[in-house]
């Protein structure tokens, strides 16, 4: 590894040792790629992941014009959402990995938060 990925690995570290999901309280993991953004809901317990959404769900693939901006971020958010409340869950534990909390994955939080999870 070289400079910053370093930190940036160091960073994942620190906050995913803080967080665990468990089956009450799933973790809801966020990855920001250059073109996409993905989230899961992972049961850490047992190991198995709960729901996924990402700009290349079906459901999102042909409305959104570009994958990559803070629109996109807000779309995976409601989307992931929806899923989880599907399936029973309200409650998360929120894992932003290494990434700040401001721009895309702030904006994919709050529209998760406006569409009825809790973390």
């Amino acid at each position: 590894m070289k400079g910053s990925n370093k930190r940036f690995d160091y960073r994942v570290k620190r906050v995913r040792s803080k967080i665990e999901g468990t089956q009450e309280k799933p973790r809801l993991s966020v990855y920001r790629g250059h073109k996409h953004i993905y989230a899961q809901v992972i049961d850490d317990s047992k190991g198995v992941t709960l729901a996924s959404a990402s700009t290349l769900s079906p459901e999102l693939k042909g409305k959104l014009k570009v994958t990559d901006t803070v629109v996109a971020a807000k779309s995976v958010g409601d989307l992931i959402a929806k899923k989880t409340t599907q399936k029973g869950i309200k409650k998360v534990v929120f894992d932003r990995r290494g990434y700040e909390y401001t721009g895309k994955v702030k904006a994919f939080a709050d529209a998760a938060r406006e569409s009825g999870l809790e973390f």
